[in-house]
């Protein structure tokens, strides 16, 4: 009989990432299977109803439609206005963009120009590391504060409320990021971009774990953004990070002691 306490823990690690993939591979493919082919019809379904509706326009026209609006989308021109004031590489946008950059987030803004091209090679070159150590540092300095909470409050209780203590002040933290970093973007995007609430956590998770696969972007040219907008996606999205990478730690930390 096999006995499992021989089997080498980075095998049966390696089995359950294997099955865990998988088991997911599976799920996808029943939740969006019918749902990509039933969109892939009503495309091209709406792909025959235009050349019908605009009988001048035939599928050379509408390939030429389709790059005139992906380049309006890279450069920031709304399809509905003849004009734009900055397109995308407004100040305000160029820091958000740098900020993708060295944080590895997806978005819909890239350089055109060869001189652009080349600065985000270099850019990115030193930007990423200098960006993950400095979220590793910032997340050492929310891990502090929360360990010194934790002992402080334990000072202060008995010995037998110790571990409850420091599960609490755990729990505590926990919450105050989920509602600091998911639950009140969630409502600003929610109002800003127009999304649905599952759309917006779905969007912040997504993001701040840079997942990354771009079919929601926090960027409209159509859109007239406030100027502070900017200013707090960019701080939501380094110290998102930093709380998420902690929380990823954590988790690490537990699966390791499971396994060990």
């Amino acid at each position: 009989m096999l006995n499992l306490a021989r089997v080498p823990s980075i095998l049966m690690l390696g089995v359950i990432y294997v099955a865990y993939v998988l088991i997911g591979g599976v799920i996808f493919w029943k939740l969006e299977g019918d749902l990509g082919g039933k969109d892939l019809s009503k495309l091209l379904l709406n792909k025959q109803r235009l050349l019908m509706t605009y009988s001048c326009l035939n599928q050379e026209g509408l390939e030429e439609v389709a790059q005139v609006v992906r380049d309006a989308s890279k450069t920031g021109l709304s399809l509905k206005g003849n004009q734009t004031a900055d397109g995308f590489w407004k100040f305000t946008s160029s820091a958000v963009f740098a900020a993708t950059v060295v944080t590895t987030i997806y978005g819909n803004m890239s350089p055109s120009s060869t001189a652009g091209q080349i600065f985000c090679v270099f850019f990115a070159l030193f930007g990423i590391p200098l960006n993950v150590v400095v979220l590793n540092r910032v997340g050492k300095y929310m891990l502090a504060l929360e360990r010194n909470v934790s002992d402080f409050l334990e000072g202060k209780s008995g010995r037998k409320l110790q571990r409850c203590t420091r599960f609490f002040v755990h729990l505590f933290c926990f919450i105050c990021g989920t509602v600091l970093f998911f639950i009140m973007p969630m409502l600003v995007f929610q109002q800003q971009e127009g999304w649905t609430y599952s759309q917006a956590i779905y969007y912040c998770f997504i993001t701040l774990s840079t997942i990354g696969f771009g079919d929601f972007v926090a960027s409209n040219p159509d859109k007239d953004y406030p100027d502070w907008y900017s200013v707090l996606m960019a701080s939501w999205i380094f110290f998102g990070l930093a709380w998420l990478a902690l929380l990823i730690n954590h988790s690490i930390d537990i699966l390791e002691r499971l396994n060990s």
